[in-house]
């Protein structure tokens, strides 16, 4: 009796469908991009100081949530990260920028304000810019006091202070709001609340592809 002699098949299996590859391809290229996102919001998440005659003169302090007993955790970290820079540099203009947000009782700049007199910076060199809602109002808001000359005309050496995911977004819409005349520097503050840091890893990449298609 003759035998019949069966093929190798190594992959026996039903091939998927062209949906499912389609998903799948997908699935990566979002993956891929979302990994390339990241990386952009931590390579510029750190401090980037001028120096010489592009050495900042004057501090942007970006606000945060505003508990019912004082700037929230985050906004501390921003707080205390500026107070330490401004030992060193204590004749700095430092404008802080945030408005009241309906849970709020009082605006973050005026947190912001209490916080940074009561640890001694005086009162006199603080602006407070308090209408801001978003990033891009707290950008285009301050931009207004250098216009208006409440901010010394000419001081376009620029230190710009927030949470470390934050700086890439804010150093992009900066630029673009103000079209390149300023000499930017940077201040990263550490995030001491796990929780918040999570929340923002996963987060900030799409706020970022938003202000860019977007904040205009």
């Amino acid at each position: 009796m003759n035998m019949r002699k069966h093929a190798y098949h190594p992959y026996g299996g039903r091939r998927r469908p062209l949906w499912m590859k389609l998903l799948l391809a997908a699935a990566a290229l979002g993956v891929l991009a979302f990994a390339i996102l990241e990386a952009i919001v931590l390579l510029g998440g750190r401090t980037s100081l001028a120096e010489g005659a592009g050495a900042p003169e004057v501090m942007v302090i970006f606000g945060c949530k505003v508990e019912p007993d004082g700037p929230s955790i985050l906004l501390r970290d921003r707080l205390d990260t500026a107070l330490d820079y401004l030992e060193e540099h204590p004749d700095m203009t430092v404008v802080v920028s945030g408005g009241k947000g309906d849970d709020e009782h009082q605006s973050e700049a005026q947190a912001m304000f209490d916080y940074l007199t009561e640890h001694g910076v005086n009162p006199e060199q603080i602006i407070r810019e308090d209408q801001s809602r978003n990033t891009w109002q707290n950008i285009n808001n301050t931009l207004a006091l250098f216009r208006s000359g409440e901010i010394e005309e000419g001081a376009g050496k620029v230190l710009l202070v927030s949470s470390d995911f934050h700086l890439t977004r804010i150093r992009m819409l900066w630029e673009r709001a103000a079209g390149g005349t300023h000499t930017l520097s940077t201040l990263a503050a550490p995030v001491s609340h796990f929780p918040s840091r999570v929340q923002m890893f996963f987060r900030e990449p799409f706020a970022l592809v938003k202000s860019f298609l977007f904040d205009r």
